[in-house]
């Protein structure tokens, strides 16, 4: 359901760098649908198609990140022209963000690129299959803000080849899982991010282990079984992030 009632006319922006249209499009329309905005108040800007604008962060209530294939700690030569062009901006926007606490959410590549602007270990040594965990909030997230509403555990949908191992000081440990300890954190008041990924409902889901399947994330005799592990569970809670996020900080 959209709100009638938002305050403030400031948009929030989406940083999105899916090439592929389906998966890129059904996560626009999760965002929204979770977010409660509409359209015209969630300006999406697809990366992987064109280098980002000039954005003047005082014209926006706050940024969002979605997922994406690119993983941050792989090798230089490994990378694409276009992933060192999209790190690269991202780092640059990362250095304002962080610099004036400006409202941020960065939902799985989010950890890659805030992690690797906080200098934090990123391999593959948590890495997750495609699948539900449970996730606990710590101490300091259940005193959260963003966290408001979401029981101390609760079921996500994960699948990420890399995670950060060792979080810096400066962060603060928000959310952790059996099979990853880094969850989510937050920098400063306002920065945030989450390994698992608060947007995705089950259709969602379905639609990027089908669009993926060849990337990696599972043998392609494992596609009917991945299919299995993400039903496990129901996944409900951590979508209210996102609506959480929006109400605190539209403006």
């Amino acid at each position: 359901m959209m709100w009638t009632d938002l305050p403030g006319d400031r948009p929030f922006v989406l940083l999105a760098t899916r090439a592929e249209d389906l998966p890129a499009d059904e996560e626009y329309a999760l965002f929204l649908r979770y977010t409660g905005l509409p359209p015209e108040r969630l300006h999406r800007i697809r990366l992987e198609r064109d280098p980002m604008p000039a954005l003047d962060l005082d014209d926006v209530a706050g940024i969002m990140v979605g997922g994406s294939p690119f993983n941050a700690s792989d090798p230089l030569e490994k990378k694409s022209s276009v992933q060192q062009r999209v790190e690269a901006e991202m780092a640059a926007l990362l250095d304002e963000v962080v610099a004036r606490d400006v409202p941020f959410l960065g939902a799985c590549y989010g950890v890659g690129t805030l992690g690797t602007h906080l200098d934090a270990t990123i391999d593959g040594t948590f890495a997750e299959p495609i699948s539900v965990v449970e996730v606990t909030l710590t101490d300091d997230g259940r005193s959260d803000p963003l966290a408001a509403g979401l029981p101390d555990r609760f079921s996500a949908f994960v699948g990420h080849k890399e995670a950060i191992t060792a979080l810096p000081q400066a962060a603060v440990l928000l959310a952790s899982s059996p099979t990853c300890p880094v969850q989510m954190f937050r920098v400063g008041r306002n920065v945030y991010a989450t390994q698992f990924h608060p947007e995705l409902d089950i259709d969602g889901i379905v639609t990027r282990i089908h669009a993926y399947a060849g990337y990696g994330y599972f043998a392609a005799e494992e596609l009917q079984s991945t299919l299995a592990a993400v039903r496990r569970a129901p996944v409900t809670a951590p979508s209210r992030m996102l609506r959480t996020f929006v109400e605190r900080y539209a403006r």
